[in-house]
């Protein structure tokens, strides 16, 4: 079975800033590239077998169904509907960031 894969209007924001950073901010652009693309790839192959990854371990988001996939130094949150057969990209976030204050943060979660 093959999952629809959507992002959240947070998830998309995070990825631009995440490009953003890059290539304005360390003046990286290739590097900035290549890194969204390694983002969306990896959020791309969610379609087959997303529950594959682990749940985040932290709660409340650990018993709502929250997943997470690394991406180098990065962290892709998501969460899957079997019923309509999608996985929302939740938030894009830097590991080293406060990771519960962004989620408490987040909407819809």
């Amino acid at each position: 079975m093959s999952f629809r894969v959507v992002y959240s209007g947070a998830a998309k924001d995070d990825l631009r800033r995440i490009y953003e950073y890059i290539a304005y901010e360390l003046s990286e652009p290739l590097i900035a590239s290549n890194q969204a693309k390694r983002i969306m790839e990896t959020v791309r192959s969610l379609q087959e077998m997303p529950s594959r990854f682990r749940f985040y371990e932290s709660e409340p988001w650990k018993s709502r169904g929250l997943h997470v996939v690394p991406v180098n130094n990065y962290l892709v949150f998501y969460m899957i509907d079997d019923g309509t057969s999608t996985v929302k990209i939740v938030r894009i976030m830097y590991g080293g960031r406060d990771i519960k204050t962004q989620l408490e943060e987040s909407d819809g979660l």
